[in-house]
């Protein structure tokens, strides 16, 4: 614990709702749910107007349209969204070289290893100009907590939600933590919440006077001991700069069980690939290949297979995860496919694929494989149903949803070269287009062989709708505007 409130920790609020609302300025103050579309898709943020009907991140999307039928539900835009977090994690390195990104979105910094904090004072003038800087650079509000320790600055964000700053002074800890719920402590979920109130125990200042010994009994050593600590608000946790990435991976959630092995085959190969671009993008190879498959029954199993060392190169993902899926039965149906690699280096290993190859054949591969009858095994965020594509970097990754993506026009999955009829043009809700007529805007929906489309941009007024034929030849999908800059440096959001 330090004796002045200089870490800091900054959520944005609402993020993947609040960047779409100041993209479209039709929906500020709207209800808007940002997730997967499909029958099993779940909520990856709601915005403020959206919860208080009740609908919160990883709520299924149908239970989501249940509690709010009149908001947006729009697809997940990533590309923008890692846009804005760059310009948000670059203004948080301008004040200190110790910044741990937590997700997109959040981020502790240490100030006074960047000189720009030593007391309560110059961390909350920090703190503010920090707000104030993230507005005019993205038309976004973030909340800051500044307090002695991570777990406390992370509570006083939480706190200070929406668009606020909380600053806890260093001696008030146990007075200003004693009347919050157990839940509010970081390794506090459901279960041990449950346990806990079982026991009587229903706040922080209970948790405190059970006693050590009372938790370690109640919930082992590890675990009790820390979170008597954590509500004394005890937590000398160091602001880490670099977190290791442990594995990439991609997976897609289908709207329809797969049962055609080919197609699943198909599919299989086409996660493959996404994954190596996603690998490669971060500057990594890997060494282990990890195959997942969620059954119809929601059985979730994963096989991994060793290579001799680390790879980058598809032909090799895609060959071993074909391997991999060879040994699973797939029978009844799959809703859920991933392909992840594991063991990452900076560096690769030449010719992998007659080496992996060698490997399978002399033993020396190892092939590992586990079931469970639930979610979160395998590559990709844990429990992730996003109803489109959920994809995972690092250790602790968020969970995070995106649009199916189809195959390629005029090609069958795992068929390649075999020719048919082009598909139609998919629409999904919340995706830029642009017409050449009337310039950039978004799909507010689409269906029959229409599409609707609502043509505004940051920093415009709410703009007109109009429908056109899904297949209209002036209307094309486009990248997404910036935030503030031409298109609304002025616009309040």
């Amino acid at each position: 614990m330090r004796a002045a409130p200089t870490i800091l920790h900054l959520d944005m609020d609402a993020f993947y709702a609040s960047v779409e609302q100041a993209s479209k300025p039709s929906l500020r103050g709207k209800a808007v749910i940002v997730g997967g579309l499909g029958p099993r898709g779940v909520v990856a943020t709601a915005s403020y107007e959206a919860r208080r009907f009740g609908v919160h991140s990883a709520m299924p999307m149908a239970q989501a349209r249940r509690l709010c039928p009149n908001g947006a539900y729009l697809i997940p835009r990533f590309s923008l969204y890692r846009e804005v977090s760059d310009v948000v994690m670059a203004l948080l390195r301008e004040l200190s070289p110790l910044v741990e990104p937590l997700s997109l979105d959040e981020a502790f910094v240490d100030l006074e290893a960047g000189g720009t904090a030593f007391d309560s004072e110059t961390a909350r003038a920090t703190g503010e100009r920090l707000r104030a800087d993230i507005r005019a650079a993205t038309g976004l509000s973030g909340s800051v907590g500044l307090a002695g320790s991570k777990m406390l600055a992370k509570v006083a964000s939480e706190e200070a939600k929406p668009a606020g700053l909380l600053l806890i002074e260093p001696g008030t800890e146990r007075e200003l933590l004693a009347p919050m719920s157990v839940r509010t402590l970081p390794g506090v979920g459901p279960a041990t919440g449950e346990h806990l109130r079982r026991a009587g125990i229903h706040t922080v200042g209970e948790l405190a006077e059970a006693g050590e010994d009372e938790l370690v009994r109640m919930l082992g050593r590890s675990h009790g001991v820390g979170l008597y600590r954590m509500a004394l608000g005890l937590d000398d946790r160091p602001v880490v700069a670099e977190r290791d990435a442990k594995s990439v991976s991609v997976e897609d959630t289908f709207d329809v069980d797969l049962h055609d092995r080919v197609r699943i085959r198909g599919e299989v190969q086409r996660l493959a690939d996404r994954c190596v671009q996603r690998l490669r993008g971060s500057g990594h190879s890997g060494r282990t290949i990890v195959l997942k498959v969620r059954r119809y029954d929601f059985s979730t199993l994963t096989r991994s297979e060793t290579l001799r060392g680390p790879t980058d190169d598809p032909a090799v993902v895609r060959e071993a995860a074909a391997r991999l899926l060879e040994g699973v039965d797939t029978t009844g149906g799959v809703r859920l496919l991933g392909v992840g690699v594991t063991g990452l280096a900076d560096y690769t290993q030449e010719d992998l694929f007659a080496q992996s190859l060698a490997a399978e054949a002399d033993g020396d591969g190892e092939t590992a494989a586990a079931g469970a009858a639930g979610d979160g095994a395998g590559p990709g965020p844990e429990g992730s149903e996003p109803g489109g594509t959920a994809v995972a970097v690092g250790g602790g990754s968020e969970a995070r949803t995106a649009p199916d993506q189809a195959p390629a026009p005029g090609t069958v999955p795992g068929a390649p070269g075999e020719a048919e009829p082009a598909p139609e043009r998919r629409w999904p809700a919340g995706s830029d287009v642009r017409h050449a007529v009337y310039g950039p805007g978004w799909v507010q929906g689409s269906g029959v062989g229409r599409v609707t489309v609502r043509f505004e941009q940051p920093g415009s007024p709410p703009g007109r709708v109009r429908t056109f034929r899904v297949d209209d030849p002036d209307l094309e999908p486009s990248d997404p505007l910036p935030l503030v800059g031409d298109a609304g440096a002025d616009a309040p959001y």
